[in-house]
């Protein structure tokens, strides 16, 4: 009789197992809705004539492309091959970022100062997903 009771516990688990494993239970409800996105404005650096010549020059970025940075007012001019250019403002002596938040560089990293990291929203990418893309590049060019 005690093995009874046992053995429906058991049997029930193994059934909900089985239909997890063989994917037929439903996926949850999700129902469609209007999504508004909010970005801070980045807070500023006042950044030196010197500190942007530092990160101005040509790099050769890892996946291949060419970036040509120039100072501009408040932060720097990024120009990839030869897209349209990406106004970046100082958030640091070493760090800029795309008003939208979309685009970040990083630079003076490295051992002797003369690598960028730089990461990005791709601009294809889906907006129900959240992707960056990280690329590092060496400085080319003063």
């Amino acid at each position: 009789m005690r093995t009874r009771y046992l053995a429906v516990p058991v049997c029930l688990l193994l059934m909900a197992d089985a239909g997890a494993q063989s994917g037929k239970l439903p996926y949850p409800a999700i129902s469609p809705s209007s999504t508004v996105q909010v970005t801070a404005t980045a807070p500023t650096y006042r950044i030196q004539s010197d500190e942007q010549d530092r990160v101005a020059g040509r790099y050769a970025m890892s996946n291949g492309w060419r970036m040509q940075i120039e100072p501009t007012g408040n932060g720097i001019e990024a120009r990839i091959d030869r897209r349209r250019p990406i106004q970046l403002v100082a958030q640091s002596a070493d760090r800029f970022v795309s008003p939208d938040g979309n685009v970040t560089m990083e630079f003076n990293r490295g051992a002797h100062g003369d690598d960028m990291l730089m990461s990005y929203v791709p601009e294809s990418s889906d907006p129900r997903l959240a992707q960056v893309i990280v690329i590092k590049a060496t400085m080319a060019q003063r």
